[in-house]
């Protein structure tokens, strides 16, 4: 068998915009966090609704408090005491205060609240204020935060644990978010035995399984291991047809490299699946195949460890995350780093070189070291830090040049 036309990554993640997200669902409040918004949250008031202190102190007229200092305070009769969570049954005049806590409402006539820090207390019924405040200082003024009717979270958008408690403060007891896409695994492969065998002559564990399903499960995606195909069209076809009718998408570990034995593009083409690609310029990872099955995305892999690892968090990635509503869905790594390339990296034009580095730090200047190793080994991606991205017009990249390297970790 010979590739199709080989497509740039560009041209793959070009393909996402045409799958359709998930369908949705309601969740309660207390299972949203890491969820994502299926349409907007708006607000449906202001907020804060009234005028709140920001600050433990006394509320004041700002005007009264000008030309206070420690050596001329000015002197201030305290009126009353807010309390949480209720009204003020009296207001500030002239030349009057209340003591006032953090969160507490403003009584009327207040425009400002002196931290506790800068007064002093004279009993019975007095306060000294020691400095000046500004119209509004200490005070969130109503609507401050947000207004009614403002958009607030963006559809498209996965839930930190913040954007939850927003949603309390607005009343909502559920939320409509995207229903978790259902990804099915399937290694393929007469090398391959499960992790509790030993393998035997010419044999492997099964390690793509689970980067897969830690790579899905990372993203709020519904791991389905549906079962390890043999090198045949039959065991293959039979898990596809299963994985299209139960998951959203369905990742095939191995069997989409050219040779005699592979598989996936006769099952593939036995289920009746359109072939969007087959064949990527990029390494590791040529030998990757995509294709839709009615509404289900199915993924061909590399079999070698690393390779599929890459062509996962590169491509597989971004397009689970699109078909899980979450936008954006690109680029396929939350953030990137500038760094400094430690030494000469060899790169073939025509293709996009993902390098496996680790970033050290020597100063100020963040220095990327390759971690070389071939399409089989784990172990550079286990020691490294982020790929090193080498763009596919470019003859490798030159020590003490800048490069881009989009790191591991999931949060900036």
């Amino acid at each position: 068998m010979e590739f199709f036309q080989v497509k740039t990554v560009e041209e793959v993640w070009s393909l996402f915009a045409g799958f359709e997200p998930v369908g949705r669902e309601k969740v309660p409040l207390e299972g949203a966090r890491g969820r994502v918004l299926a349409s907007a949250v708006r607000a449906s008031e202001d907020f804060p609704p009234f005028a709140r202190a920001t600050m433990d102190g006394y509320a004041v007229r700002a005007a009264d408090t000008f030309g206070a200092s420690p050596s001329s305070p000015v002197p201030l009769k305290v009126v009353g005491e807010v309390r949480m969570g209720e009204a003020p049954a009296f207001s500030i005049g002239p030349e009057e205060a209340a003591a006032i806590p953090t969160g507490g409402m403003m009584p009327e006539g207040a425009d400002g609240v002196v931290m506790l820090e800068y007064t002093r207390r004279i009993p019975p019924a007095e306060v000294e204020v020691l400095r000046p405040v500004s119209p509004w200082e200490n005070v969130m003024r109503p609507g401050e935060d947000f207004k009614a009717g403002e958009e607030l979270l963006p559809r498209g958008k996965r839930l930190k644990p913040q954007d939850v408690a927003l949603c309390a403060t607005l009343g909502l007891e559920e939320i409509d978010v995207f229903r978790r896409p259902k990804v099915g695994i399937i290694s393929t492969g007469d090398e391959i035995v499960p992790v509790h065998e030993t393998p035997g002559p010419g044999q492997i564990r099964d390690s793509n399984h689970y980067a897969l399903w830690g790579i899905a499960e990372e993203i709020g995606c519904v791991p389905l291991y549906l079962g390890h195909a043999r090198d045949e069209e039959s065991s293959l076809l039979r898990l596809l047809e299963e994985g299209v009718e139960s998951c959203d998408a369905v990742l095939i570990s191995g069997g989409s490299s050219v040779g005699a034995r592979d598989v996936t593009m006769a099952a593939l083409k036995a289920l009746g699946a359109e072939v969007l690609v087959h064949g990527v310029a990029i390494s590791p990872g040529k030998p990757t195949l995509l294709a839709l099955k009615g509404g289900t995305v199915l993924w061909g892999l590399p079999g070698h460890p690393a390779s599929c690892t890459v062509v996962a968090l590169v491509m597989v990635r971004p397009s689970l995350k699109r078909i899980g509503g979450e936008q954006p869905y690109l680029p396929p790594f939350p953030y990137e780093l500038k760094a400094i390339a430690s030494r000469n990296i060899p790169s073939a034009p025509g293709r996009e070189d993902f390098v496996r580095v680790t970033l050290r730090k020597e100063g100020e200047v963040l220095y990327a070291y390759p971690v070389f190793g071939k399409s089989g080994a784990l172990s550079s991606l286990v020691k490294g830090d982020g790929l090193l991205r080498i763009d596919a017009q470019k003859e490798g990249v030159a020590e003490g040049e800048e490069v881009t390297v989009w790191p591991f970790s999931t949060s900036g």
